[in-house]
């Protein structure tokens, strides 16, 4: 483990941002739907299918996280990959919040866990991520997200927005941060 890593792994045991009466949990297949649902009305992220939703909760689900609330019920969720070209970078996909959980700092604390679990399980140094520019709310997350952990931002459209098919599409703005020094 590198000391990187092993400082993530600390975080992770020490973290207390977690709302009460909220645990962070791997998805299941089962959580598909229920990621479905929070994705859609967030009505800020790009609706994948769920058939989507439920093989990424099938395969991705080590570099992925949901919140279950005390019923055990997904209320948010993180879903990411290891980047195939660089192994040391995670792509964080998507993050959303069930309506009822905003404003307590959920999205925050499902980052971060999922960043310790995925950290201490591989030599992940470091996040990317797409982000349109009218989302501020997750231009905050990322940014927040940074500074907790000493990691530099860059930015860069990532992809023009003339390059959907479906036109109307904002650019979405790459953020890479990393590399994490605590």
């Amino acid at each position: 483990m590198t000391p990187a890593q092993a400082e993530l792994a600390r975080a992770r045991d020490e973290f207390t941002g977690m709302p009460e009466g909220l645990r962070l949990d791997s998805p299941l297949v089962e959580d598909g739907a229920a990621i479905w649902r929070i994705a859609r009305d967030s009505r800020v992220l790009d609706l994948n299918s769920s058939y989507s939703y439920l093989l990424w909760c099938r395969d991705f689900a080590a570099t992925s996280v949901v919140a279950r609330d005390a019923d055990g019920e997904a209320v948010g969720f993180v879903t990411g990959y290891i980047r195939p070209e660089q192994p040391g970078t995670l792509v964080v996909w998507q993050v959303a919040v069930d309506h009822a959980h905003r404003g307590r700092g959920l999205a925050a604390a499902l980052l971060d866990g999922l960043i310790a679990r995925v950290a201490e399980a591989s030599d992940v140094r470091g996040v990317e991520t797409t982000i349109t520019p009218d989302n501020t709310a997750s231009h905050r997350l990322f940014t927040s997200f940074a500074e907790r952990h000493g990691a530099d931002v860059e930015r860069e459209v990532l992809f023009h927005g003339n390059l959907f098919p479906d036109g109307g599409h904002e650019p979405e703005v790459l953020y890479r941060i990393g590399p994490f020094t605590h």
